[in-house]
């Protein structure tokens, strides 16, 4: 069980020891993107993610966690090679399909490869601890790297790329040491099955449906927050060196808050914690509209607190509603969910962020999120009554 969550633990370092977030917007200006531009950019990422989102979770169920999990940690150390050789807007948009596609064999393999590890030694009730601990784990590994890589930047905004080739390189022998606890499901008919897994999720387990849009509201809310925190920081002309403690200290208040996570939700239970989730999402949007001033960068640390909270907690909440043989494929719609509102939102947020203002974006980013995500914590609540009812 242990080398199993070991592994896990350094696929997440390869994947989120990112030398390159706290300074990439700069890079992208300094090649002469605007905001619309880098939004373009991360939509095609996220197009990626959401063309092969489920059918990479299906994948996983049926062809193994491991191999794709391997696919994926190769494809990711492609794209950083793609970015650290080339210049232009076209050859990022390879590196970007690149890293779409390995985050997309990644995502929801690693989580029910962790789930079935626990699963195998009788230990499921101690799944949201570690994955609270492997989202605290990537999380301090990004606030990490981003001093190492804010430093960089001051030498050359090229430098962090080299060094993310080679850390991304690392989740490959990592990867290659899992152990697959699942058996193989045999594929029959795909498509069909990819379906009815689909239509299981998204119509037949209304409790199911409900969870994985409001986790896919939430999850998409607070990656488009992370690409906010540089436009704000480039407003405030904060020195290039700052960039990394400031991304920092936001990532180690999403690791720490990751790790009490699983304690936090027994306390408030499940109602009220979706409940409070998204009153300080929402709110994070709205505060820091109107406090693009130092007074932000204490929003931006509440927000990110909430940010630890979520995922390992709306992840978990998903886990305990389904069953192994669709585990992967089921978390995987969740991220499809989070990458289709992510496309289909940012270009449109970015323009108004280059036409109007960064406060105008925020605002109507807040609006964005509130509104679906009020409705599906009221269809919760109206069909847990239903079912007490009957």
């Amino acid at each position: 069980m242990q080398k199993n969550i070991l592994a896990l633990y350094l696929i997440k370092l390869s994947k989120w020891f990112s030398l390159v977030m706290p300074i990439i917007v700069l890079f992208y200006e300094d090649h002469g993107l605007g905001l619309q531009d880098v939004f373009i950019l991360k939509s095609v990422y996220s197009v990626a993610a959401v063309i092969l989102e489920i059918p990479s979770g299906y994948l996983a169920d049926v062809w193994g966690r491991k191999k794709c999990l391997i696919s994926g940690c190769l494809l990711f150390f492609g794209g950083y090679l793609c970015y650290s050789l080339t210049s232009s807007f076209g050859a990022f948009i390879v590196a970007e399909l690149l890293l779409g596609i390995g985050q997309t064999l990644v995502n929801g393999a690693d989580s029910a490869l962790l789930y079935d590890t626990t699963a195998h030694h009788k230990k499921e009730q101690l799944y949201m601890r570690y994955e609270g601990r492997i989202t605290m784990i990537g999380n301090f590994a990004e606030a990490i790297a981003g001093i190492f890589g804010g430093l960089l930047a001051v030498y050359s905004l090229r430098f962090p790329f080299y060094g993310q080739v080679l850390i991304a390189f690392t989740g490959i022998p990592a990867a290659l040491a899992l152990t697959e606890y699942k058996g193989i499901n045999k594929i029959q008919s795909p498509v069909h099955e990819i379906m009815r897994i689909v239509k299981y999720s998204l119509v037949t387990n209304k409790k199911l449906c409900y969870n994985i849009f409001y986790s896919g509201i939430i999850g998409a809310a607070t990656l488009t927050m992370a690409w906010f925190v540089q436009p704000y920081l480039m407003q405030m002309d904060t020195p290039t060196s700052y960039y990394g403690i400031i991304w920092t200290v936001l990532n180690l208040t999403v690791g720490l808050a990751a790790l009490y996570s699983d304690r936090v939700e027994r306390f408030f239970g499940m109602n009220r914690m979706n409940l409070i989730i998204l009153v300080m999402i929402v709110g994070g949007y709205i505060a820091l509209a109107y406090n693009l001033t130092p007074v932000g960068l204490l929003v931006l640390l509440v927000f990110y607190i909430f940010r630890g909270f979520a995922t390992p907690i709306l992840k978990g909440y998903i886990n305990q509603m389904t069953f192994s043989e669709m585990r992967a494929t089921v978390l995987s719609i969740r991220n499809f969910v989070i990458r289709l509102i992510f496309a289909a939102v940012t270009p449109f947020i970015g323009w108004l962020n280059d036409m109007y203002s960064l406060k105008i974006a925020l605002l109507v980013s807040a609006l964005i999120i509130l509104i679906p995500g009020t409705l599906f914590l009221v269809l919760q609540t109206f069909h847990k009554e239903e079912k007490n009812n009957t």
